[in-house]
């Protein structure tokens, strides 16, 4: 592997009032046009004014547009809230736009509630645009059912399924004030009509006793329909990470494998399925100094091999924390200044992969390199 192209999509000296630049994603369209959406923000954690942006390139990513907003959050129930994450996805001749909504109608609250583990509310919405990218439908709220009263925040694009369904992804959280013990799932929503309806729903990876929690789901859908799903593992018991753990699901997702331990650490981002089937998963990878690296597993994720592209600039600062608790682990995910990459397939025997990394959690660009595996 080797990079022939990196640039900056978005440098945070250009983004006034909003430096602090995370969680991208990258879409190819049907016209070959390439669409990055990202969320921007005056801090890290900062709540009330989240923003998603979208930026496009007709050049192979040579050169992009300026960022803007392709749709705004509407009020819902009468409360006030912000777009906290886009992730951009290709659906024949249109461009999917996967939200995750979150209530700040209490600004004083925080994202995440110390004192039990709670989260704001977050709901999936959807956007669509027919037209590269250039505009955008109303955002249209997802049914999530029957989790629709826990908050549920998206990990990820909406999947594409060989048969023309579609798969909303998010994750359960628990309510801000709920005495009840946080039982996190990750969950897919299959749909046969872009989501207006939902045919059923799956639980990907799960542990009956509440020890393990399987975050940040990252799911593929190879050629042939089979799913393979990534998770960063959280060990509740012990307060620590495991490696990366991965299921797969032969039947449309409707059941899935056992978890299984890949033996690379760290929180895998979207990956991609070459064209000799191989797959290439972006990683970021913090057991020492934080980096972002591709990695190939030639047996569908179930390994991957030793050598590893590194991807991400030279980040001096170990960015790990202490782990005592679940609320030492979300304070350590302020502190990331680099992560949470994302890869798609450029159509031409090349990989476009994008990640956020700046010198500090407040100050992040969003990356963009062009691989050749």
């Amino acid at each position: 592997m080797k990079i022939i192209y990196r640039t900056t999509i978005s440098p945070w000296e250009k983004q006034g009032d909003y430096p602090s630049q995370s969680f991208p994603s990258i879409a190819v369209s049907q016209t070959g046009r390439l669409v990055a959406a990202w969320r921007s923000a005056p801090k890290k954690n900062s709540i009330c004014d989240n923003r998603v942006l979208i930026s496009c390139s007709d050049d192979g990513g040579r050169n992009w547009s300026q960022p803007a907003m392709p749709c705004k959050p509407p009020i819902l129930d009468g409360l006030a809230g912000v777009f906290r994450m886009g992730s951009v996805s290709t659906y024949a001749n249109k461009l999917l736009l996967s939200l995750c909504r979150v209530d700040t109608s209490r600004p004083e609250r925080p994202f995440f509630n110390e004192a039990n583990s709670g989260l704001l509310d977050c709901k999936v919405f959807l956007s669509v645009s027919e037209d590269d990218g250039a505009n955008w439908t109303t955002p249209r709220l997802l049914d999530t059912s029957p989790y629709d009263k826990q908050p549920t925040p998206t990990t990820g694009p909406a999947l594409i399924l060989p048969d023309g369904r579609i798969a909303i992804q998010f994750e359960l959280n628990l309510p801000y004030e709920s005495t009840a013990p946080w039982r996190h799932l990750p969950v897919l929503k299959f749909s046969s009509n872009m989501g207006k309806t939902f045919d059923y729903h799956a639980i990907p990876a799960e542990d009956p006793e509440n020890k393990i929690f399987y975050w940040d789901q990252r799911p593929i859908v190879l050629r042939d329909g089979k799913i393979v799903n990534f998770f960063w593992t959280w060990d509740n018991s012990k307060n620590c990470y495991h490696n990366i753990t991965m299921t797969s699901s032969d039947d449309g997702g409707r059941t899935w494998t056992a978890p299984h331990d890949t033996g690379i650490p760290g929180q895998a981002g979207p990956g991609v399925e070459l064209a000799d089937g191989r797959l290439l998963i972006p990683i970021v990878d913090r057991t020492g100094n934080p980096k972002v690296v591709a990695h190939i597993s030639a047996d569908r994720g179930l390994s991957f091999t030793d050598k590893a592209l590194l991807l991400s600039g030279n980040i001096t600062d170990k960015q790990t924390a202490s782990q005592d608790d679940m609320s030492g682990a979300w304070r350590e995910m302020s502190a990331f200044s680099v992560g949470l990459p994302a890869a798609v397939d450029s159509g031409h025997g090349t990989v476009y992969v994008v990640w956020y990394e700046g010198i500090a959690s407040d100050k992040t660009h969003i990356e963009f390199a062009e691989i050749q595996v």
